[in-house]
C-alpha cells in the first residue's frame, strides 16, 4: 500500500492545516505566508540595481502633476506648497538620473523650505510623498540637535537615520530625501554678544551648512555618543535632498514691518494690496534672516514657499473628505470590532468649532474627535452592540465631561 504523505509547504514546512492556504505544484507546495514574503523579496530587489541604491527609470518618474494628485488624496488644500513640492522631487529624481556629456552641465539640488502655523500640514506633506518614492526618506527634528560636544544629538545623527531606513546601503542613502522639521526652532536667539555659546541655535546651523550644500560626512552608524568605538561610515551628502519645514510663529510681524515701509509714503506703490489674512504669501529670504536664520543656511534652501492658515471649510474637508481622514480612521477602528459608526453632520461642525477656538489647526481636530470617542472606544469592544451613531448632544455632553474633569484635575 503508497504511503500516505501529508501535504506541508516546501519552504517552511508547514502542514495544510497550519497555514490558510496552501498552493500546490508539480514540484512541490508553498503557503500563503511563504507567497508574501517571497513576494516582499522580489519587490525589493527590482527597486534596488545591482550596483547598489534604488534603480531609478525615466519612463517610471512620476510628474510634477502626478505627485500633486496623489498629494490631494490625503492632503487638503495648500496647492501652493504642494506645486513647489512636487517640482522639487522631481527634479531630484531627474537629477539622480543625470548622466553626464560633453556639456559638463551638472545639475544642483534645489533644497526646499516650507513656512507655515503649526497644523496646516507641513509634516503631512512630507509624511505622505514619503509614500510614493523609491528612495529612501527620513523625517527629523532640529529641536533635539546641538553643537558637537554638548548634550543633545549631533547634526551627522540625520544621516545615521537615512542609513537606517536605507539598511546601511550608503549608495542608497546618499539619493535619499530628509525632511527636518522645526528648522525654525535653531533660529539664532539674538545679534548680543553673549558668554554662552547658542549650541542650539546658530551652532547647529553651522553644523548644517556642510550636510546642505553637499560633502562627505563620517557618520555613526550607531548614533555617536553612545558608542564611541564604533567605525564611522562615510556618506556623501551632494545627492541628498533637503526639506525644511517651521512654524516660524511671529515671522509675520517681520513681514507686516517690512511691507509697511514699501506701502507707505510719497514713493509707496499703490497697486499693492495686501491680504492680512495670509501675510505668509509675501515671506521672503530677508524675512528668515530678520528671524534668524543665518544667511548661509537660507543660500542652501533656495526654494522658499508658504503654507496657508486653515480655515473654516479647509478644516471641516480635512475632518471627512482625505483618504485617511481623522472620521475614516475612527470608524476603520470601529468596523475592525465588527461596530458601524455614524455620526450627525452637525457634530463634524462643532468639532470644527471647537478646533478654531483652540487654535491648533487640522492637529485640534483629533484630540477633540478622541475626547468625544474616548469612552466608547474603552466600552464598545465589549458590548454586544454592533452599531453607534453620534448626535450633537451627546457629543457635547461627552466633549464637556473631559473638560471637566482636566480642569479638576488641573
Amino acid at each position: 500500500m503508497a504511503k500516505k504523505t501529508i501535504d506541508t509547504c516546501s519552504f517552511c514546512g508547514r502542514a495544510r492545516n497550519e497555514v490558510a492556504l496552501l498552493i500546490s505544484g508539480a514540484q512541490g507546495n508553498i503557503c500563503n505566508d511563504c507567497v508574501e514574503q517571497a513576494y516582499a523579496i522580489v519587490e525589493e530587489t527590482r527597486k534596488k540595481d545591482p550596483a547598489g541604491g534604488f534603480r531609478l527609470k525615466k519612463e517610471d518618474l512620476p510628474t510634477p502633476v502626478e505627485i500633486t494628485k496623489f498629494l490631494n488624496q490625503y492632503v487638503i488644500g495648500q496647492d501652493e506648497a504642494k506645486r513647489f513640492l512636487s517640482v522639487s522631487v522631481y527634479n531630484h529624481y531627474k537629477r539622480l538620473l543625470q548622466k553626464k556629456d560633453d556639456n559638463d552641465v551638472e545639475i544642483e539640488k534645489s533644497n526646499i523650505i516650507m513656512v507655515g502655523a503649526t497644523g496646516t500640514g507641513k509634516t503631512l506633506l512630507a509624511r505622505t510623498i514619503a509614500k510614493m518614492l523609491h528612495v529612501p526618506f527620513t523625517i527629523v527634528d532640529a529641536t533635539v540637535l546641538t553643537e558637537a560636544g554638548y548634550v543633545g544629538e549631533d547634526i551627522e545623527s540625520i544621516l545615521t537615520r537615512l542609513l537606517q531606513v536605507a539598511d546601511y546601503d550608503v549608495k542608497a542613502a546618499e539619493r535619499g530625501i530628509v525632511f527636518i522639521d522645526e528648522i525654525d526652532k535653531i533660529a539664532r536667539k539674538g545679534d548680543n554678544p553673549s558668554i554662552t555659546r547658542d549650541v542650539s541655535g546658530e551652532g547647529v546651523q553651522q553644523g548644517l551648512l556642510k550636510l546642505l550644500e553637499g560633502s562627505v560626512v563620517n557618520v555613526p552608524p550607531q548614533g555617536g555618543r553612545k558608542h564611541p568605538d564604533q567605525k564611522m561610515i562615510q556618506v556623501d551628502t551632494k545627492n541628498i535632498l533637503f526639506i525644511c519645514g517651521g512654524a516660524f510663529d511671529g515671522i509675520e510681524k517681520k513681514i507686516a514691518q517690512r511691507m509697511n515701509t514699501r506701502v507707505v509714503g510719497y514713493s509707496a506703490d499703490k497697486s499693492i494690496a495686501l491680504n492680512p489674512g495670509n501675510i505668509l504669501q509675501y515671506i521672503t529670504p530677508n524675512d528668515l534672516k530678520s528671524f534668524g536664520l543665518i544667511p548661509e543656511i537660507i543660500g542652501r534652501l533656495p526654494i522658499l514657499t508658504y503654507l496657508n492658515p486653515l480655515d473654516r471649510n479647509a478644516l471641516r474637508n480635512i475632518l471627512t473628505e482625505p483618504k485617511n481622514s481623522i472620521i475614516k480612521q475612527y470608524q476603520k477602528l470601529f468596523e475592525m470590532d465588527g461596530i458601524r459608526l455614524t455620526f450627525d453632520e452637525a457634530v463634524f461642525e462643532f468639532i470644527v468649532d471647537k478646533a478654531i477656538e483652540y487654535k491648533l489647526g487640522a492637529r485640534g481636530l483629533r484630540s477633540i474627535v478622541e475626547s468625544i470617542m474616548i469612552d466608547d472606544m474603552y466600552t464598545m469592544p465589549s458590548s454586544p452592540k454592533k452599531e453607534l451613531h453620534i448626535d450633537l448632544n451627546y457629543a457635547k455632553e461627552k466633549f464637556a465631561k473631559l473638560e471637566q474633569s482636566k480642569l479638576k484635575s488641573a
